[in-house]
């Protein structure tokens, strides 16, 4: 025993430990002691501009730093929290990481608590002190402290690189059956981030996961459910392997929707919807596309249907997890209705995102049950007219659009015209093509239809888009004289009236007025209107000095005005006269077909009647369409076009010329449209082509002209350039340019056609490099909805190089194309093969395909004069 009496022991004992005590109390002193968490965020806030902001932080980053370099371990906690406090305003943080990891090896469990908050905070897998924390890991995973094995299994599953998982995936399945329900609830969690990073690791937690669906505790069973949803959805096999619980799930919701009221689970009345919520989107994973399993849930389904209290959101939620379920699988009819009509109960609901919810799905869920979806058509037309949500609007309008048929188009077009003529400007494009598009499937006569097309274009104003233009001048033309006095008529009675806010209708209407004028001035019942050719003059004069018609405007105009020149008998003098006036115009367009025109009335009138003749009929955009599904071989090259004599052509065929100069056919287009300009080839003959050539042409017979139209497709803002010569005056507008250095291949190969999508190819010849090829991708959109954020990828074998070149557009509406040209090099002559990836968005559905083409015609052997010569003559 130690005796104090000791001369010797206690006066030694105790000057070490003073001394040892003394020492810790100097550096101490000499050691300042850092702030507090809570005094560096009151600084912080209190800082009037950024200035003094960064002022507060870059001192305290010092201060850390100085810190760190002083192995400073009393205060590295406290250091380490400041900093992550500083990283969460957005300030480099990185020169704590080391920190962290020492922070994680500490015994003490408020320093690994700070320390794996700031290992996930401040590492990823693409920095190498990442790798440094896998052992502290392991080491964590084994604790017998149930918190710290918590720490480890939530950094894992947050900051886990492949690697790292592959090293502790069999350690976290370990712990999976641990007899512990936090451990296993958190392993299960960790297992998830597992088999998102490397799905192949799923294999090892199949056992412990379908055990998971036996647990009492809620807690562990939703994290069981969440991991066998990732797991179903990543493997088929998977998902064949866990349609042998479709009972126990079944079996576990009814339990949940028949419990008695449970403090521990109860949510606004609801037992565990989140837990409900889980299960309901794994059934719908299990029972899709599969009879026996969706006879097993239905039963459960239409019992939460019809059990489920509306009053609450809790119970909307699982409402409509429910009917996204019974709409997946293969439900019975009756219980789809039933899903159907809770969605309309949705749209009586108060709250808007309820509403929005509801319309967004009933959107997805019309091509399953329309008959059910149409019997809400009267909610659904009250949002679209009286909602203030303008997301809830958009969506209404397009359901309102699918859901016309040829039973309600009557009525649901004059729904539709009223919400345009009211609507704000960002709904009058897309509502005034959707009618257009409806009442061209849908129309019940002719008649009909064209008084529905001039609503349309008095309604929407200058915010009619192109298409509507083209589909009514074409309706107008297929009409013929049947239908085209009353056109006439009509139009006239808008054009009178202030129509500087739409343009598109002036188009339409000169262009109609131009064609039947002389029906126009005749006396007829029919006609609402009587209208002398000095009216007309008036108007047109209006219309062609007018600053606020555009020059697209004017030159249908001009355009129409020479058309009634060959219709008016007693003012030609007058018209001559006001056509004259454009040969002095600024715009050089105007001032060039004003010159050309000009010499039609002096040098070359006893054609003009001839020439001005009234257009035969337009093909239909219906026609376009069926054509575009069969082949588009036979599309005649613009190269033929442009030599083709008019003299031996009959007027009631669609004439290449007319083909060309109109610019209405799509297809035409998707060939024509590249990036070079050649002068037009002209035949031997006395052709159109001279026609101020200075050639006597008053021998040949006379065929009407049938192209003093302006382009009414979309083109792609070139123009054919030729000297001196009626062509420029004929294509009015924006043409496709015509390119004679291609040699066209001898077919055009389909490489897609699925989703409303069709997807062609078009192979050419480079005449001026016979080792290279064209490649013309054509997208065409044959649905109801746009095509958004389009991508198209292309890849060769390796023998042959691929050059891309920008699409024409990224996104594709209903009834249009775009385009994208790639160039292949093919120098060892071998079977061209093309892999082609597609991504695009329709209906708010993102869709990814992808498919290989190996029916690409087969290159000649030799790339001569005699071989290009054959090229040519098969087309």
């Amino acid at each position: 025993m130690n005796n104090s009496s000791d001369p010797g022991f206690y006066p030694a004992f105790n000057i070490a430990n003073i001394r040892q005590v003394f020492n810790e109390a100097v550096e101490k002193v000499r050691m300042p002691t850092p702030m507090r968490l809570r005094d560096l965020i009151r600084q912080i806030r209190a800082a009037r501009t950024a200035a003094e902001e960064r002022a507060v932080i870059n001192k305290e980053c010092a201060d850390i730093r100085t810190s760190f370099r002083d192995e400073d371990s009393v205060w590295r906690c406290r250091n380490i929290a400041k900093l992550l406090y500083i990283h969460m305003l957005g300030y480099p943080a990185h020169f704590g990481q080391l920190e962290c990891l020492k922070l994680i090896a500490s015994p003490r469990f408020t320093d690994k608590r700070i320390g794996y908050l700031g290992a996930m905070l401040l590492l990823d897998e693409r920095q190498d002190v990442h790798l440094l924390i896998t052992n502290c890991l392991k080491n964590d995973l084994n604790s017998c402290t149930q918190f710290v094995v918590g720490l480890a299994l939530c950094t894992l599953g947050a900051i886990a690189s492949p690697e790292m998982a592959r090293d502790l995936a069999t350690e976290v399945e370990r712990l999976m059956k641990s007899p512990n329900t936090y451990i296993r609830k958190k392993a299960a969690l960790c297992a998830y981030r597992i088999v998102l990073k490397v799905p192949e690791l799923m294999e090892i937690f199949l056992p412990a996961t379908r055990s998971m669906l036996s647990e009492k505790n809620h807690g562990v069973l939703i994290t069981g459910v969440t991991l066998i949803t990732e797991m179903c959805e990543r493997s088929i096999d998977t998902l064949q392997h866990f349609k042998k619980v479709v009972p126990n799930l079944v079996r576990i919701l009814k339990n949940l929707i028949l419990a008695g009221y449970s403090p521990e689970h109860d949510v606004s009345g609801v037992s565990d919807p989140f837990l409900q919520v889980k299960i309901l989107r794994l059934l719908k994973i299990l029972g899709r596309k599969d009879p026996e399993a969706s006879e097993t849930m239905n039963d459960v389904l239409a019992q939460v249907a019809t059990t489920t209290e509306t009053n609450k959101n809790v119970g909307n939620t699982i409402l409509y997890e429910t009917v996204l379920s019974i709409m997946d699988i293969k439900s019975e009819s009756g219980l789809r209705v039933l899903a159907i009509n809770i969605l309309g109960r949705f749209l009586l609901n108060t709250d808007k995102n309820i509403r929005y919810v509801a319309l967004n799905t009933l959107l997805k869920t019309i091509n399953l049950d329309m008959t059910a979806v149409q019997r809400h058509r009267t909610t659904i037309i009250e949002c679209l007219r009286q909602d203030p949500d303008v997301s809830i609007r958009r969506r209404a309008l397009e359901l309102s659009i699918a859901l016309i048929n040829s039973h309600n188009v009557l009525t649901m077009t004059k729904e539709l015209l009223a919400f345009l003529e009211t609507s704000e400007p960002e709904f009058k494009a897309q509502c005034s093509s959707s009618i257009v598009l409806a009442a061209e499937k849908f129309a019940p006569n002719t008649r009909w239809h064209l008084d529905t097309l001039i609503k349309v274009l008095v309604a929407a104003g200058n915010y009619v888009r192109d298409d509507v233009v083209s589909s009514t001048i074409q309706l107008v033309s297929e009409s013929g004289a049947q239908h085209g006095g009353y056109m006439a008529s009509k139009l006239w009675i808008e054009l009178e009236k202030d129509t500087s806010d739409k343009q598109p209708l002036i188009q339409v209407s000169t262009w109609t007025i131009g064609e039947f004028g002389d029906m126009l001035l005749q006396q007829s019942d029919e006609h609402a209107v009587t209208v002398s050719e000095e009216d007309i003059l008036r108007v047109y004069h209006k219309l062609m000095w007018s600053p606020q018609n555009n020059i697209v405007s004017k030159q249908y105009t001009l355009n129409s005005l020479m058309k009634l020149s060959t219709r008016i008998k007693v003012n030609v003098d007058k018209i001559h006269e006001m056509v004259a006036s454009f040969t002095t115009h600024m715009h050089t367009d105007l001032q060039q077909r004003g010159i050309e025109y000009n010499q039609l009335f002096n040098r070359y009138d006893p054609m003009r009647d001839g020439l001005l003749e009234r257009m035969p009929a337009m093909e239909s955009n219906r026609t376009q369409r069926s054509q575009w599904n069969e082949t588009i071989e036979n599309i005649p090259s613009p190269n033929d076009l442009l030599v083709t004599d008019v003299s031996n052509t009959e007027t009631n065929d669609s004439n290449a010329l007319l083909v060309l100069l109109e610019g209405s056919n799509g297809e035409t287009e998707l060939i024509s449209n590249q990036n070079s300009v050649t002068p037009a080839t002209t035949s031997d003959t006395q052709d159109l082509l001279d026609l101020l050539g200075g050639l006597d042409l008053s021998n040949q017979p006379m065929q009407p002209l049938n192209n003093l139209t302006p382009e009414i497709s979309s083109t792609n803002g070139s123009s054919i350039n030729t000297n001196n010569n009626l062509l420029d005056s004929l294509c009015l507008g924006e043409s496709s340019i015509v390119n004679t250095n291609k040699v066209k291949s001898p077919g055009t190969v389909t490489a897609y056609d699925q989703n409303n999508l069709l997807i062609t190819l078009l192979v050419e010849r480079d005449q001026m490099n016979i080792d290279s090829n064209t490649v013309n991708m054509t997208a065409y959109n044959n649905g109801s909805f746009t095509i958004n954020e389009f991508l198209f990828q292309a890849a060769v074998p390796k023998t042959f190089q691929l050059q891309m070149l920008p699409p024409s557009s990224n996104s594709i509406e209903p009834g249009s194309f775009l385009t994208q040209l790639m160039r292949v090099s093919n120098v060892s002559k071998s079977q061209l093969r093309m892999r082609i990836r597609l991504s695009y968005t329709t209906n708010g559905v993102l869709k990814q395909d992808q498919t290989e083409v190996n029916n690409f015609p087969t290159p000649p052997d030799t790339f001569g004069t005699s071989t290009l010569n054959l090229w040519s003559e098969n087309q």
